[in-house]
């Protein structure tokens, strides 16, 4: 077995970047809940994916998500009155 020389540091060289502490609370970066800011928040398959102040920019952010991939459940909860809004599929004219 060949042998391999080991490079040390050099007493006076500045230490190696020292890792990010992870949070108090356990979690990545990536895991952190964002806060969100507005009332109607857009679901898609149960997962929230955004928040909106208005119900309309949200239906319409829905909607943009539902033409593309019709096979998902989009939903608007409103995090107020509790109450969800299922996102359809608009309906082609003819």
């Amino acid at each position: 077995m060949a042998t391999r020389k080991m490079k040390l540091r050099e007493p006076g060289d500045p230490a190696p970047e020292a890792v990010e502490p992870v949070p108090e609370t356990g979690a990545h970066h990536s895991q952190r809940r964002r806060p969100e800011a507005g009332r109607y928040l857009l679901q898609v398959d149960r997962q929230t994916k955004g928040s909106y102040t208005t119900i309309e920019t949200a239906v319409a952010a829905g909607t943009t998500i539902k033409t593309g991939y019709p096979l998902v459940h989009v939903s608007v909860y409103d995090s107020i009155d509790y109450e969800n809004t299922i996102v359809e599929v608009p309906v082609a004219s003819a």
